[in-house]
């Protein structure tokens, strides 16, 4: 039986007590495999935006169906362009107009040598006519017009049948995460459904006897609970299936009974809380009872306990459901750092999406940064563009992995690599903007 900890020792710098991000991503990846095609199912397309398609989608028809113009002008025979002319600048072609063709209404008839036809965008091609002089470079008096023939080339400003599209060629990929402009495209095929895959089903919940729901009271030395609300927006936002386990108890036997509900019940498993120095030999234990676990702490500021593994619902690992196992810190910072950077790509896989990079912006530090080598860093970051078009950031303050504020007030995080050490202010830095994540 292949296990995360099986993988894990194929990862370079494997350590599961201070594993550097990148190996622990890898990890991650190798066993964040994407489930089969029994899981797709179609819907219409108002239902399909931010699905996953389970499979090509293959055009029906030319895009556009025939030739057209791509502007208002006046389509004639280009090798009117070359009778008589001797390449002076004021060599002019007149032509007369023959009629109009109109988007939808093309024009019936077939435009002799020395005539054009009157055309708007999108409307088709004349037969006989391959070339679209622009409205605004013609003079016309009556049914003639006159343009200089140096201004014009055979063939411009006519777009050709499939040149968008042709048929029988993907429209779209499997694995694409459907966006609003493939809908308009799907439906310009007439294509009225797709396939696409399960919503994948993640099951969340917070740890520990401190935690209080919005709208109880608080005892002393009680918080409410804020991260099942950050990673229940975070997961919804990746258009999962949210399962809302709520908050369970710091104890052995509480925790096993939500691990095994969530596990029978979701794909994906995510706690918050539980696996600090102190309680981890607690959750590695009960991990180990109920599946394994490849690593526990990862060399990464905010998010440093974090464990992974898979887990079964069965008597023993091996038996029943399976699913995957996140185990976050609890600090409301480092919860959305770990989700961002370590179980974001994990989720668009299994959901049988085609993950990609993070797009990280180079910026210039405003200011000194401290920063310790041997771990990477995600500090929280205000970064704006000058009137020249660079990218400068200065972080938000303190950066505590308790500050949920600080979150709030920035727009991207500072990505500061693992080697690195202290930033001095006009060093170039990564920033991930937040825009469109969080």
């Amino acid at each position: 039986m292949n296990t995360p900890r099986h993988f894990s020792s194929c990862v370079a710098e494997y350590d599961p007590n201070a594993l550097p991000v990148s190996a622990a991503q890898e990890i991650v990846r190798q066993w964040a495999l994407p489930r089969g095609r029994t899981e797709a199912e179609r819907v219409r397309l108002f239902e399909a935006l931010d699905r996953v398609l389970a499979e090509d989608v293959i055009s029906p028809i030319n895009v556009p169906s025939h030739d057209n113009s791509a502007m208002d002008g006046y389509a004639f025979n280009g090798a009117a362009l070359l009778n008589g002319s001797d390449g002076s600048d004021d060599e002019l072609l007149r032509l007369t107009v023959a009629g109009t063709a109109l988007a939808g209404q093309p024009f019936e008839g077939h435009p002799l040598a020395a005539q054009c036809v009157r055309i708007m965008t999108g409307a088709l091609i004349p037969p006989g006519c391959d070339t679209v002089v622009p409205q605004e470079l013609v003079q016309r008096a009556g049914d003639t017009v006159t343009f200089a023939s140096t201004h014009i080339v055979n063939g411009a400003n006519r777009r050709l049948a499939g040149e968008d599209l042709a048929q029988g060629q993907p429209a779209l990929r499997k694995g694409r995460i459907v966006r609003a402009s493939d809908l308009g495209l799907l439906a310009s095929l007439g294509i009225g459904d797709v396939a696409v895959q399960r919503r994948l089903r993640v099951a969340f919940f917070s740890t520990g006897d401190e935690l209080r729901s919005v709208g109880e009271a608080l005892a002393p030395g009680c918080v409410y609970d804020s991260n099942r609300y950050t990673l229940f927006a975070m997961l919804r936002r990746m258009n999962v299936e949210p399962v809302d386990l709520g908050i369970v108890r710091d104890d052995r036997a509480s925790l096993e009974r939500a691990l095994r509900q969530a596990t029978q019940d979701a794909d994906v498993v995510i706690s918050s809380g539980g696996v600090s120095v102190g309680d981890a030999d607690f959750t590695r234990d009960l991990m180990n009872a109920l599946g394994d676990v490849a690593f526990w702490k990862i060399a990464m500021r905010p998010g440093r306990p974090l464990a992974f593994g898979r887990l079964w619902s069965g008597k023993r690992p091996g038996e029943g459901e399976s699913a995957l196992f996140f185990g976050l810190p609890g600090n409301p910072v480092a919860v959305m750092a770990t989700f961002y950077f370590i179980v974001r790509e994990a989720l668009l896989a299994m959901s049988g999406a085609t993950p990609h990079a993070l797009p990280l912006i180079s910026a210039t530090s405003s200011q000194p940064i401290n920063k310790r080598a041997g771990r990477t860093e995600f500090q929280r970051g205000i970064a704006h563009r000058d009137t020249a078009g660079h990218w400068h950031v200065v972080t938000t303050g303190p950066q505590g992995s308790g500050v949920l504020s600080s979150m709030s007030e920035a727009n991207c995080f500072i990505v500061l690599k693992h080697d690195a050490g202290n930033i001095d202010a006009g060093d170039s830095v990564d920033i991930l903007p937040f825009n469109g994540l969080i």
